[in-house]
């Protein structure tokens, strides 16, 4: 069967009768995990094999777990590890090891990811962190220097790929500057275009050959003032595409977030016409679900080669010693406590 434009969550540990006929039916391209479906990890594996077999394919698995607050898999089964910003204040006082740190960090996340069938992690976050930055990112993000986040964020995504896990870049092109939380209001960004180009957009241009990212429910006064990134074709074209020029699969942030107007299909139908990819629709509510499955258009053209192309660069984990790289990862995030 044709796979569709969107990646679903799901309601539970495991899946429902009822969603293992939607997504045998709707075939979404991918499926996105939270903490709501994480319990220990025979469950979560079981989850990533049943929804790979309702879809009849080695369909994508998506969570987001950064690290810090936004960390889906949690103790006793799964290991904490630091926020972004750690990292970059390792970077102020040595860049390689905060480089070092960064990337394998990455990678024994990814390694636990991939023993559980997921495969797709949305880390890292380019974000600025500046003084002006809202909570919602905060300490997710690396720091305010544009070219350091760009540094960490290579990193990051080459510790992830190094796990045979895909990373997703965001918030293109830029959340640092936003005043609220795009998850209950739409956040309104006045800065120029010059000062974006020269701020916020570098680290997405730095990152432009990754092969997979999300976009920002946020208005640029200055490049669009009606539409948030998502749904302003003028924003994906001229500055997503061609100033930044990413090229890879383009996904929305949460569609169902509170920044956001309009009904689910609403929200979406914007969305795919402005240049999205991908519609992310997370809460698992079946009934929304099925709303965006019945407008969701077949993957095909440019957004099925981009999408084959991402799927393309899965490995298989490269082998590490992970006793040894867990220690080597606390010393070096020592420094940080004794800089």
């Amino acid at each position: 069967m044709t796979e569709k434009a969107f990646i679903s969550g799901c309601a539970g540990h495991a899946l429902s009768a009822a969603e293992r006929a939607f997504f045998a039916q709707a075939q979404p391209w991918g499926l996105i995990l939270f903490g709501r479906n994480i319990d220990c990890p025979d469950p979560v594996c079981a989850l990533t094999r049943s929804f790979r077999e309702c879809v009849g394919r080695d369909a994508p698995v998506l969570i987001d777990q950064e690290g810090g607050r936004v960390a889906r898999l949690r103790a006793p089964h799964w290991p904490p590890f630091p926020p972004a910003g750690r990292f970059g204040e390792l970077y102020q006082s040595d860049a390689a090891a905060a480089r070092d740190a960064t990337q394998l960090g990455a990678q024994l996340i990814g390694l636990e990811l991939s023993a559980l069938g997921i495969d797709v992690d949305c880390l890292p976050v380019l974000d600025l962190h500046l003084p002006q930055t809202h909570s919602a990112i905060g300490d997710r993000a690396y720091g305010q220097d544009a070219g350091m986040v760009a540094d960490l964020g290579r990193s990051a995504c080459r510790g992830l790929l190094c796990a045979g896990v895909l990373p997703v870049i965001k918030h293109v092109p830029g959340h640092g500057r936003a005043l609220v939380d795009s998850h209950q209001q739409l956040p309104v960004v006045d800065a120029s275009l010059e000062t974006l180009r020269q701020t916020d957009f570098e680290p997405f241009r730095q990152l432009a050959d990754m092969p997979l990212a999300m976009s920002a429910h946020v208005v640029y006064s200055g490049l669009d003032q009606a539409r948030p990134a998502t749904q302003s074709k003028a924003i994906i074209t001229e500055v997503i595409r061609r100033e930044i020029g990413f090229h890879g699969v383009l996904m929305t942030d949460d569609i169902s977030m509170g920044a956001l107007s309009g009904t689910v299909a609403e929200r979406s139908v914007a969305a795919w016409q402005a240049g999205c990819d991908l519609v992310l629709h997370c809460n698992g509510k079946l009934e929304e679900m099925q709303a965006l499955a019945e407008v969701a258009p077949a993957i095909d053209g440019a957004t099925a080669q981009r999408c084959q192309a991402a799927l393309s660069l899965r490995t298989a984990p490269q082998r590490l010693d992970v006793g040894e790289a867990r220690a080597r990862f606390a010393g070096l995030m020592e420094r940080v406590l004794s800089a």
